[in-house]
């Protein structure tokens, strides 16, 4: 891991006794990172795309450093071990650029602590990159009942860097049509063999979906989508189908997929998959005991590797296609949600799966979960109705990003 260490001291102070006055903390770097010494008068020659932190080394450089005001990474790291005057300096410097909206922190303190706290920074600088860039396919519209799940594409883009991209639903008619049913049955057995069982849906069924999944599939490759919302209740007068195993087998890809033109809930199981590595669940909360901070979620649609065991169904509203009823590991859950139309607000919290329910009024895929926080949130001041569940205890690492980012937390 390689931190530039962009240099700021008094012209009082010679490189050579800038290195004696700061031994210790540059040596303790020196363990752990490759760290690139940059003259502040260099600074326009580093790409954002380089971890960069700015390091106070002695007073008196306090107007240098809003001199450099453009240039400065973005957040602005402030490393001071307090040694010539140097943290008297970033406290003054923090103080400036907090004033002008600037996102800044100060690193001080023992060592141990502040290696650390640099690899939860790079942690979250490099997430914040690879979300910078990546496209999110909106094929549809969202569902008409989705009124508050709406995202402003250019809000969006502005504060995360990722593009929203409308995606007409003919173009899905139009690749689904040229799919031939001999092309995809080899898919459907192989898929049919590792199901736990086959209930209600028919082979003719089968084919349909993964017709309907190899066309998306198509779609995603050549827009170069890394997630998609689908409008999937639209697809059914047009393909016989819905978009439920498509979506499945899209996650299961790599390729973020979300149900119903959620345009939050996709960037949120985007977010999670960017900063975690693992892929999620989104569901409705369909229960929700406050006595007991219980809820269950569900829905007819999950990765089939998140999955212990799975069953094809049919999709539960509808009962035409194919849904998955996934059997889900029990054990620590994290559940989050990103929302406004800006993304600026998000919901946290963590619980236990303990126990995979099968109520026949619900959607297919089901989890009882008891929750470490209130569960009166969800009655009281939820973002809106789908919510994202990854296996796992992750609240630390989301709530680190989504605070670096300035959200507001929602409780």
């Amino acid at each position: 891991m390689v931190i530039n260490l962009i240099t700021f001291a008094s012209i009082l102070h010679k490189q050579a006794s800038i290195r004696n006055s700061h031994e210790v903390i540059l040596t303790e770097l020196e363990k752990y990172f490759t760290v690139n010494f940059i003259n502040y008068k260099d600074i326009d020659k580093l790409s954002p795309d380089d971890f960069s932190i700015i390091f106070i080394a002695t007073g008196g450089v306090e107007r240098l450093v809003i001199q450099h005001f453009e240039s400065l990474p973005r957040p602005t790291i402030l490393l001071a071990d307090g040694m010539q005057n140097s943290l008297a300096a970033a406290l003054e410097i923090s103080s400036w650029l907090r004033g002008r909206g600037m996102k800044s922190e100060i690193l001080h303190g023992e060592l141990p602590e502040t290696i650390k706290r640099i690899f939860v920074l790079h942690s979250n600088f490099m997430a914040q990159h690879r979300l910078f860039g990546m496209r999110i396919g909106v094929m549809g519209t969202p569902s008409n009942w989705l009124v508050a799940s709406n995202v402003d594409y250019l809000l969006a883009k502005r504060r995360w860097g990722i593009e929203y991209t409308d995606v007409s639903l003919d173009r899905i008619y139009e690749y689904y049509g040229q799919i031939t049913d001999e092309e995809v049955g080899e898919a459907c057995a192989s898929l049919a063999e590792k199901a736990l069982a086959c209930r209600e849906a028919s082979p003719e069924d089968m084919i349909k979906a993964v017709r309907l999944y190899r066309a998306i599939k198509r779609i995603v490759e050549e827009e170069r989508l890394s997630a998609i919302t689908l409008s999937c209740f639209r697809l059914i007068d047009q393909t016989g189908t819905t978009g439920c195993l498509a979506l499945a087998l899209l996650n299961d890809d790599g390729i973020i997929a979300g149900c119903e033109g959620d345009l939050q809930s996709v960037f949120t199981m985007l977010a999670v998959k960017v900063l975690t590595g693992k892929n999620s669940f989104m569901a409705n909360p369909s229960m929700i005991n406050a006595r007991t901070n219980e809820i269950i979620l569900a829905h007819c649609t999950i990765g089939i590797a998140q999955t212990e065991q799975f069953i094809i169904r049919n999709h539960f509203e509808t009962e035409s296609g194919i849904g998955i009823q996934g059997i889900l590991p029990t054990g620590d859950v994290t559940i989050v949600k990103c929302g406004n139309e800006s993304l600026d607000e998000y919901y946290l919290s963590t619980g236990a799966l303990v126990e995979n329910t099968n109520y026949i009024n619900m959607c297919r895929t089901q989890v009882r979960i008891k929750m470490n926080s209130p569960a009166d949130y969800f009655l009281k001041t939820p973002l809106g109705n789908h919510h994202i569940m990854l296996h796992g205890n992750y609240e630390d690492i989301l709530e680190e990003f989504l605070q670096a980012n300035a959200c507001k937390r929602i409780e």
